[in-house]
């Protein structure tokens, strides 16, 4: 149809909206600079915000605002951050009471297995780091679920998706997704689900999916 009004997606980190050139006003889009891997974390090196976990990485929201763009950002690799080595401890003149050696071991205060203090770990830290574990799943299951109406549209956060959707249109073969999980090691990226994988973090974005199925705003619940 020669009057239909092509979309286009863009291809800033943390954005994946769709747009058009005559509707893409300053600040529409937000989105993240270069991301930084290292030892297992994950990093935005703009805002510094980071994870473990690589789906909730890519939902941290973006800091930066401008237009969207067609152009895929380029990447600025990072280097290696040179090995710490800590000083070597000083002796300490004279035994220490058993007791108080095992208030100031830091294995004993986290209630490790400690082979110069034996293994019996500080109760008191253990019931509160239980205590602040069972508030926290509280916390957690109480939050107020949010009612969307059918015609609402919704962001799609399964993991490749990234598409506006309302539940109306939703379908069993209306969302292209990875089911995952990510995959980093030794500097490759990829995914379990379809084993692919590759070196650089902008060609991990770009691959294709390989699942289909519904659009979810909320693929965790």
């Amino acid at each position: 149809m020669s009057g239909e009004v092509v979309k286009l997606r863009c291809q800033r980190i943390g954005c994946d909206a769709t747009f058009t050139p005559d509707n893409n006003p300053e600040g529409s889009c937000v989105f993240h600079d270069s991301p930084i891997f290292h030892d297992g974390m994950k990093e935005w090196s703009c805002c510094k915000k980071k994870s473990h976990d690589f789906s909730l990485f890519l939902e941290l929201p973006g800091c930066k605002t401008g237009k969207h763009t067609t152009e895929k950002p380029v990447l600025t690799k990072t280097a290696p951050s040179p090995r710490k080595y800590a000083p070597a401890p000083s002796p300490v003149p004279g035994p220490a009471p058993a007791q108080s050696s095992r208030e100031t071991c830091s294995r004993c205060r986290q209630g490790f297995f400690c082979s110069d203090h034996g293994s019996q770990p500080n109760a008191k830290q253990v019931n509160s780091q239980a205590v602040a574990a069972t508030e926290g799943a509280e916390n957690v299951s109480a939050a107020p679920r949010m009612i969307i109406g059918i015609n609402e549209p919704q962001i799609c956060k399964n993991k490749g998706c990234g598409q506006t959707f309302e539940e109306i249109n939703n379908h069993d073969t209306a969302c292209n997704y990875h089911p995952g999980p990510a995959i980093f090691h030794d500097r490759m990226r990829g995914w379990k689900c379809c084993d692919v994988h590759v070196k650089e973090f902008d060609e991990f974005m770009s691959i294709p999916p390989c699942t289909k199925g519904w659009h979810s705003a909320n693929p965790s619940s």
